[in-house]
């Protein structure tokens, strides 16, 4: 039991789980041609703008400062993981209030690409969105598991 007025003295974000266990892990797309894990090797950090599908937008707002990227080279031969990125600035508004972006900086260039029919076929893969025929998210959520199978498949 609490002596009398002592709740009222526990602050309530005290009661909150720590915010790095709720840690999210993404897949981003970027052609190569247009940016590559190479010019984010270069730049450092990038701002993550021009998505325009409601879906991948709102996930761009879920995004908090440290969760984990899967940098995913589309139409690419091979199209696959080519890196890992991290989320160093949330979502904001771009030009146009309707869109948001985001921040991230480079954290490792796979030596190789890790290719989409790899993920295909590696047992823990099977749910991810960018194996299921037809989904062409350009930002997607993966799971804790699923980010660290591929970070072995690249490193």
């Amino acid at each position: 039991m609490y002596a009398r007025g002592e709740a009222s003295r526990i602050h309530p974000s005290s009661l909150l789980p720590h915010p790095l266990l709720f840690m999210n892990y993404w897949l981003m797309k970027s052609e190569p041609s247009a940016y590559s894990i190479d010019d984010l090797k270069r730049d450092g950090t990038t701002s993550w703008e021009g998505v325009r599908n409601y879906q991948a937008r709102n996930f761009m707002r879920d995004m908090r400062v440290g969760d984990k990227v899967l940098f995913y080279a589309s139409s690419a031969d091979p199209a696959g993981v080519s890196g890992l990125a991290e989320v160093s600035r949330e979502a904001r508004p771009e030009k146009d209030p309707a869109w948001s972006m985001v921040d991230i900086r480079f954290v490792k260039k796979f030596p190789d690409i890790v290719p989409l029919e790899t993920l295909k076929k590696t047992r823990g893969l099977e749910k991810m969105l960018v194996v299921k025929r037809g989904v062409r998210l350009s930002v997607q959520p993966v799971t804790k598991s699923e980010y660290e199978i591929i970070v072995k498949l690249g490193l």
